[in-house]
């Protein structure tokens, strides 16, 4: 039996991807620590998420280490020797970010370094699969020329009409420092592929969502979004006239993607895997979509200033990916993603009032 080993396994997409994976017929070895509780409170907890991958997987590994711990990570793989490696452990927020730097690096870069050498002198054979973020491209994207519609921006310039592509410049210009950690790890992930040889991929993810994302106001827009809704709290828009836009993307869709990178594994690729322009909305069409649903109207309050290095308009380019994996698309559209969202969190709040 193929052994998979997923770093933050507790979280929205390493959760999805054990599940998604144990289904085919691997093995799963988990590595979390639960980080996510420290950086964002009891609201971002990720037990349960563990307990459930342990009840619902059979002879599924949790492994409780963290990536920063080298010794650990070196002798966890030497001993475990996985035929495939998906990372997704992360300190997520760019906000949080400026507020404890050396976490944030620690975790992002040197946490991911450790991983990829573990990997080189226990398990070279073995695929690398490393989540990045939109976020290595900083503001870049923000020079395109805009448009201004009722509810949302665009981009005027007809060469993005597909969204941002992968030849996007990820240099001069605000990153966040969380931006910049996980640039750091998405070049040494290239660089292991192209100087040492690991089949490894850096998957730039534009908006990744589902319902079991433990969203907070740092991280999760749509699942934090959706939470405010359902409780009637204040949700809190940060400049842009609330009209920034991003294209999400169910964690399930990227489970299906690493399916087809460990099928076919290529070696220092990136790709940016979004939901691309069809699933793609601003703040306020947020808004309406959730109202739509839950028939409670968004309670909200604007700020006028917006988050440092954010994205006016972001979606993603699928083209290459796409071309380089003809067999992946998109399954889960906007609309479904929202319902799959208000139900999880509208079942959690009844049995939390029982």
């Amino acid at each position: 039996m193929k052994k998979l080993l997923v770093t933050g396994s507790s979280g929205l997409i390493g959760s999805e991807v054990c599940l998604y994976f144990a289904n085919q017929g691997w093995a799963i070895h988990g590595i979390d620590n639960n980080q996510r509780a420290i950086f964002f409170g009891s609201q971002g907890d990720t037990r349960s998420q563990q307990k459930r991958l342990e009840t619902q997987i059979k002879g599924f590994v949790h492994h409780e280490i963290d990536v920063r711990d080298r010794p650990g990570i070196l002798d966890l793989i030497d001993s475990l020797r996985p035929d495939a490696i998906v990372h997704t452990a992360a300190q997520p927020s760019h906000d949080l970010a400026a507020t404890i730097p050396f976490d944030d690096f620690d975790i992002n870069a040197v946490g991911t370094l450790n991983l990829l050498e573990a990997t080189r002198q226990f398990a070279p054979k073995a695929p690398f699969v490393h989540m990045s973020t939109n976020k290595v491209y900083g503001d870049v994207p923000n020079e395109i020329p805009m448009t201004e519609l009722k509810t949302r921006w665009d981009y005027a310039d007809p060469a993005y009409k597909h969204g941002i592509p992968e030849s996007c410049r990820i240099d001069q210009s605000k990153h966040s420092l969380f931006g910049a950690s996980k640039v750091a790890a998405d070049i040494m992930v290239q660089e292991y592929g192209r100087y040492f040889g690991l089949k490894t991929c850096c998957l730039r993810g534009g908006c990744l969502t589902g319902p079991n994302h433990a969203g907070v106001e740092l991280h999760g827009f749509l699942s934090y979004l959706v939470k405010c809704n359902l409780e009637g709290r204040t949700y809190k828009v940060f400049g842009y006239k609330g009209k920034q836009v991003r294209d999400n993307i169910h964690s399930y869709d990227v489970a299906r993607f690493i399916e087809e990178f460990l099928a076919a594994p290529r070696s220092c690729e990136v790709y940016n895997l979004g939901g691309g322009q069809e699933n793609t909305c601003s703040i306020l069409e947020a808004f309406d979509i959730v109202a739509s649903l839950t028939n409670k109207k968004m309670v909200y309050e604007y700020i006028e200033k917006n988050r440092e290095g954010d994205h006016i308009c972001y979606y993603s380019d699928l083209r290459k990916i796409k071309k380089h994996y003809p067999n992946w698309s998109i399954t889960k559209p906007l609309e479904s993603i929202f319902s799959e969202i208000v139900a999880a969190w509208s079942n959690k709040f009844t049995l939390n009032q029982k």
